[in-house]
């Protein structure tokens, strides 16, 4: 039976890595570092989980010595860098320049009347969880969801499925009572690897990843419902059933 639905944050309820991208380039532009980062590297990138991790793979491969400077120096200025990425993308927000993808919300909505839990699962600081769900769905957004993972409480970032692991334990909750939802390959396996059968709904950025060990995979969730949701779900876990019996 399904009982809660599990969704990641960036690039699942709402397109922000544009949006993440361009508050990183005002952030290097303002501590003056001369980097930049393209659509194209910065799809690269994203198969770093992590904003801070992502900065520090960058900063490896444009500076090979940073391993000489003293590990604090570092850490400092990465800190810096994503404190100021954090002000801008929350200004991006507030702005109205993000909004949930389609069918996000009405889809929220329906599992809510069912009786389902919801939880999220993801990488991403909490402060950006909370601009961007306290501007789609109001102040009391929290109230949406029993409960939330994020970097704060995951430190070992997808794929490893941490976050998930943390969800299930914390709905009390099997993985065959759940469903989660991905937009990347990183996502996509931190979601397996913790049993959840997965719906992948792609952005421009992550539409080249290997999704062959999805559930579904999705332009977007604008045309699926929950009776489509608990259909899929329950013909998945059949599946497995009969073929651990074979």
């Amino acid at each position: 039976m399904l009982r809660a639905l599990i969704f990641d944050v960036d690039g699942t309820l709402a397109d922000t890595e544009s949006a993440h991208c361009a508050a990183f380039n005002h952030a290097f532009a303002e501590l003056g570092l001369g980097w930049h980062w393209d659509e194209a590297l910065y799809t690269e990138l994203l198969e770093i989980s992590g904003g801070k991790e992502r900065i520090l793979h960058y900063w490896k491969q444009v500076n090979p010595g940073v391993k000489a400077l003293r590990g604090e120096a570092v850490q400092e200025t990465i800190a810096r860098i994503h404190e100021l990425k954090t002000a801008h993308y929350e200004a991006a927000i507030a702005s109205g320049e993000v909004a949930l993808r389609p069918g996000v919300l009405a889809l929220i909505d329906e599992a809510l009347e069912q009786g389902l839990q919801l939880a999220i699962a993801t990488t991403t600081s909490p402060v950006n969880i909370s601009a961007l769900l306290r501007q789609a769905m109001g102040p009391a957004w929290r109230h949406n969801f029993s409960a939330i993972g994020d970097a704060s409480s995951a430190p070992i970032k997808k794929p490893h499925p941490q976050v998930y692991l943390q969800m299930l334990e914390a709905l009390k909750l099997d993985a065959s009572d759940c469903l989660a939802f991905e937009d990347s390959g990183n996502g996509l396996k931190a979601a397996t690897l913790a049993g959840l059968a997965t719906v992948i709904t792609p952005t421009q950025y992550t539409q080249h990843h290997d999704f062959s060990r999805a559930l579904h995979v999705l332009p977007d969730l604008g045309e699926t419902r929950f009776a489509d949701l608990a259909l899929w779900h329950t013909a998945h876990w059949a599946g497995e059933r009969l073929l651990s019996v074979e």
